[in-house]
């Protein structure tokens, strides 16, 4: 147990997290947070910017171009709405960035008296914007949240969150036991007798094809040896770019695999939402059998396919 300020807290908490960078712009419900990043300078690096949003954007493309999460941190109200376009998109990609910002005083909380960059209820306008949102209501309760939102971020779909403190929470000190991460979410083992009816179905398919996703890119290996052994096209839009190289001759885009689409005869979608083939492509074979793999099972239930195996695409 060590005393120290709520916002001391939040940074020792991303510490033993293994966060080493946090991008951000100070204001005043924040300075402690502030304060406690310039003392560990020497452990984590702050990167400022001139705007909100490109704080946010930054912890993004930092997220997404590592595998690791992005941190930043805003004031409250007009700041953190600021960042809600960069938090749009990584919900949108399945990106783990974790937002940090201020609240007004907890005296104020909900009396709408207008206090410095007050929002109606600000949390739970993150809510809406974010896989999951929480406040911290005491510098003790630091380590369990921000673990928390560590493991939301990275269980399941992944995804931002957003944590917020009071201004005088963050200024107040306390007893404080900083702990390292949590047990993460264990994985959804996979379904043997769905993958049996898949390879089943795969057998008896004359002219398959492989779409990926943000989901897959842990199993490029694995995928390019299952289309190998197929000698199925792998398409792939946006985040899956690259599982399987455009210079591969499986290696497939968009445009190419809409000319192969109305004789595809199985589609086996892997860590995709497959919002192009089921949105974008006409002229589908009514013959068409679909195949999902995904991590998420409300994915089977959002476009129901004939075979939906729930887990991670490299296990899978």
């Amino acid at each position: 147990m060590t005393r120290m300020s709520g916002g001391a807290a939040i940074v020792q908490s991303l510490l033993s997290h293994g966060v080493d960078r946090i991008f951000g712009l100070p204001g005043v419900q924040i300075y402690s947070l502030f304060d406690a990043l310039y003392e560990a300078r020497d452990r984590i690096g702050v990167i400022g910017t001139r705007h909100e949003q490109g704080a946010a954007y930054m912890a993004f493309g930092y997220a997404a171009s590592t595998g690791q999460v992005g941190t930043y941190a805003v004031v409250p109200g007009p700041g953190v709405l600021n960042t809600t376009a960069a938090l749009c998109t990584a919900y949108g990609s399945n990106t783990p960035v974790l937002c940090i910002t201020g609240q007004v005083p907890s005296a104020y909380l909900g009396r709408g008296q207008g206090h410095l960059h007050e929002l109606p209820d600000q949390l739970a306008t993150m809510r809406t914007l974010t896989k999951w949102a929480a406040r911290i209501d005491h510098p003790a309760r630091v380590p369990s949240l921000v673990a928390e939102a560590f493991r939301q971020m990275n269980s399941g779909r992944p995804g931002p969150v957003e944590l917020e403190m009071c201004w005088d929470i963050m200024d107040m000190e306390a007893e404080v036991e900083i702990a390292g991460p949590g047990p993460g979410e264990p994985p959804v083992p996979p379904d043997l007798e769905q993958i049996e009816r898949a390879a089943e179905m795969v057998a008896g398919a004359k002219k398959p094809m492989i779409v990926v996703g943000g989901g897959a890119l842990g199993a490029r290996q694995e995928i390019l040896e299952l289309a190998q052994t197929l000698q199925a096209p792998v398409v792939s839009f946006r985040r899956g770019r690259g599982i399987v190289s455009d210079r591969h001759d499986l290696g497939f885009t968009c445009v190419a695999g809409y000319h192969l689409w109305p004789e595809t005869d199985l589609l086996l979608g892997i860590g995709s939402r497959l919002e192009v083939p089921y949105w974008h492509w006409p002229r589908r074979s009514k013959d068409l059998k679909l195949i999902r793999i995904d991590i998420d099972p409300v994915e089977m239930v959002r476009l129901k396919p004939d075979v939906g195996i729930v887990g991670d695409s490299r296990t899978v």
